[in-house]
């Protein structure tokens, strides 16, 4: 690719991003192309946080209702990790929402019935919210030990009842489904490292290699999960598992995917207009990061 090329493509998803992405986005933007402060993106998460210490107010843009839910909490987690800066103030507030939610046998609900009572994706309609769910406990948990040098959460009964969960769940995953095994994948990246955590490590390498698991052809179109939704960086651990070409080819795809306004688009319907604009500008941002992560975007 050349440095034209890679010009291009930042100069048009610029003013995209100015011109439709949320606050949020504009931050993460600012921060990875223009020198921009992580305490900004944390103002802006801020925004999404509720009383409870949870997170609503549609930060998971396909869950439109105010009142905090798991998932948001997990995009929260990962927003921090993303700009390497957590705050005390809302991990405490995570931890208050989390302890508050956690079900007897450990582990998060995918989303509590209020959600119902708004605007939201089909998937995320509930008929009961008192089980456990492996989406999101899997993501928050592994991104909570790998925050862990800022808050003693692996000491509290709720946090070690949720990571029994998980062990209990990865011998029960659904192994032909991508959000299980990126759970069950966040969890065992993170977890303290041991014999177990080795062995689960090899079985899980093991699943992710059948065919049919990762989308290796770049065109495919639909839900569907391709070679950079499972490995988004070089460094990230799925990356092994895949050859260089197929890394190479969905690239290029990648770059054929930007629209006319900047851009890139969503797989699946969206709840609204603005609910697609949200998620696309928060998209718009991961792919640029995946492009310059593979050497295939400018500074």
């Amino acid at each position: 690719m050349t440095g034209q090329l890679s010009v291009e493509v930042l100069g048009q998803a610029k003013p995209f991003i100015y011109r439709q992405a949320r606050l949020l986005d504009r931050r993460r933007y600012e921060f990875h192309f223009e020198q921009g402060s992580p305490e900004q993106v944390i103002a802006a998460l801020r925004a999404y946080q509720n009383e409870d210490g949870g997170f609503g107010q549609a930060l998971e843009p396909d869950i439109r209702c105010p009142q905090s839910q798991p998932v948001p909490v997990e995009i929260a987690l990962r927003l921090m990790d993303e700009v390497s800066y957590v705050d005390p103030t809302i991990m405490d507030g995570i931890g208050r929402y989390l302890k508050g939610i956690t079900r007897p046998e450990g582990g998060f609900p995918l989303a509590t019935l209020v959600v119902n009572d708004y605007p939201h994706a089909p998937w995320w309609h509930r008929e009961e919210d008192q089980l456990p769910s492996l989406n999101p406990t899997g993501n928050i948990i592994g991104l909570l030990y790998k925050l862990l040098e800022h808050h003693s959460f692996q000491e509290e009964e709720w946090f070690q009842l949720s990571v029994e969960y998980m062990w209990r769940q990865l011998e029960d995953l659904n192994p032909y489904d991508y959000h299980d095994i990126v759970q069950a994948a966040t969890f065992l990246e993170h977890a303290p490292n041991s014999e177990r955590v080795q062995e689960y490590r090899v079985w899980l390498d093991e699943l992710i290699r059948r065919p049919g698991i990762i989308e290796l052809d770049p065109k495919a179109e639909g839900y569907v999960h391709k070679v950079l939704d499972w490995a988004p960086a070089p460094n990230h651990p799925v990356a092994k598992l895949v050859t260089a070409e197929d890394i190479s080819q969905h690239l290029d795809h990648l770059l054929t995917e930007q629209q006319a306004d900047g851009g890139w688009p969503i797989r699946w319907e969206a709840v609204s207009p603005a609910c697609e604009l949200e998620w696309r500008g928060s998209i718009t941002i991961d792919r640029l990061l995946t492009l310059r992560a593979y050497g295939r975007l400018s500074s």
